[in-house]
C-alpha cells in the first residue's frame, strides 16, 4: 500500500540529519511515516482529520 504512494519529506527537515524527519503522503487519506523506518508503520488520517490538526498546529 504505502510503497506505491508519492512521500513528501518535510521542508523543515533540512537542519537536521536526512534521517531525523516523517514524510507524508497526501492521497484520498493521509499517511505519515519515520524517514528512518520507512517500510514500519504508518499514521493514518482521514483528510478531513489531517486539515483540522494542521490547522490546530
Amino acid at each position: 500500500m504505502s510503497a506505491e504512494r508519492t512521500w513528501r519529506k518535510s521542508t523543515y527537515s533540512n537542519g537536521g540529519t536526512p534521517e531525523s524527519c516523517v514524510e507524508v503522503s497526501l492521497a484520498k487519506d493521509v499517511l505519515v511515516r519515520d524517514t528512518k523506518n520507512a517500510s514500519g508503520g504508518v499514521l493514518a488520517f482521514s483528510t478531513t482529520s489531517w486539515r483540522a490538526l494542521v490547522t490546530w498546529l
